[in-house]
């Protein structure tokens, strides 16, 4: 079985953005994942991300992206993935792309952790097939990319106070 048709429940609008248009990069990003059984995609607020971050992960912060694969035993059905319109906005805006290509790079990460990618566990596999499958799509910058050079960053940041201190 390969992904069906995922649906895209919009639980807050973006104007000019249509479920289909998202249901159909959905399906191809699924496909592209070796994902199998079919997926459902709330695009919602930071409060509903909190709610569900907190319930699910024990973190009261909103996020951008959740996955929640189904339990073996659901015969045809892949998960759902739950995304933040709010976040995808802030990170467009921020990263000069559209918000229609933020929520594409967020619905392929969440696919790719329905897929049973991790990159929190991983040695590099879910970095490599995400930044692949981004440029098929002709995706900005992916999330793993963009984590990896916030840490580098901040990690060079905290050296560069830590050398400055010692040096005082």
């Amino acid at each position: 079985m390969k992904v069906s048709n995922p649906i895209v429940v919009f639980e807050k609008k973006l104007p000019g953005l249509s479920s289909k248009a998202l249901a159909e990069f959905a399906t191809k990003a699924g496909r592209a994942a070796c994902l199998r059984g079919a997926v459902s995609v709330l695009i919602t607020g930071n409060s509903t991300m909190r709610r569900l971050n907190l319930c699910f992960r024990g973190k009261n912060r909103a996020t951008d992206v959740l996955s929640f694969p189904a339990a073996a035993s659901a015969n045809g059905f892949a998960g759902d993935i739950a995304v933040s319109l709010d976040i995808a906005e802030r990170n467009a805006r921020l990263l000069r792309h559209s918000v229609a290509d933020e929520l594409r790079i967020l619905i392929l990460h969440g696919m790719l952790h329905l897929a049973g990618y991790d990159h929190e566990n991983d040695q590099g596999e879910m970095a490599k097939k995400e930044m692949l499958l981004r440029r098929r799509f002709a995706l900005p910058t992916s999330l793993i990319e963009r984590s990896d050079k916030f840490s580098a960053r901040r990690d060079s940041s905290n050296m560069t106070r830590a050398a400055a201190r010692s040096s005082t």
